[in-house]
């Protein structure tokens, strides 16, 4: 809050203490913070990770080492290896400052990055129609279309209404929504 001087000048100054937070860490207790027992330094395979440059990672902060770290809003963010260094890793990240996007370099320390699967899937699917394309040409067929497609909406079917005990045939129950009634 604001303190009037005594001293007889006039002009306001910022106390100590309560006042709105503004340290680079801010609002980082359970971001930053580790799982239970997982706590403690990373493991060797954690540095022994290959990275190219071109590669897709994910920054995840790691609250133990507090060299390299990056600033929290890059956690969980995944970006694009553009430089490798003897501990670090260029990231090229998308951030979004008023309307646009820009994408931003920084340089990550190597306990903050994990290898990123946003690719895996599209890799999956490329190697599987490779494979298809080799039959197909080994076989002399044509191919059909590669691509995913929309699924097909559900087929129709008919409602079969068991009878009861008496050998009466049951009437199917109707759901619908209630009308809504003021109850005053």
């Amino acid at each position: 809050g604001k303190v009037w001087n005594i001293t007889g000048d006039h002009q306001p100054k910022e106390t100590m203490g309560c006042g709105r937070a503004r340290g680079v860490r801010r609002n980082t207790r359970d971001m930053f913070s580790k799982a239970f027992g997982q706590k403690g330094l990373p493991s060797m395979s954690t540095y022994l990770a290959p990275y190219k440059v071109g590669d897709y990672v994910d920054i995840v902060v790691n609250g133990a080492i507090h060299k390299g770290m990056p600033y929290r809003y890059y956690h969980g963010r995944t970006g694009k290896v553009w430089n490798i260094t003897k501990s670090a890793l260029g990231v090229m990240v998308n951030k979004a400052v008023r309307g646009r996007i820009i994408s931003k370099r920084l340089h990550v320390r190597v306990e903050h990055v994990k290898a990123s699967r946003c690719t895996e899937e599209f890799k999956n699917r490329v190697k599987d129609n490779e494979k298809t394309k080799a039959l197909a040409k080994k076989a002399g067929k044509h191919i059909k279309i590669l691509k995913r497609l929309p699924k097909d909406p559900k087929p129709g079917f008919i409602v079969r209404v068991k009878k009861d005990v008496e050998g009466k045939k049951l009437q199917p129950a109707v759901m619908c929504a209630v009308p809504y009634e003021l109850l005053a």
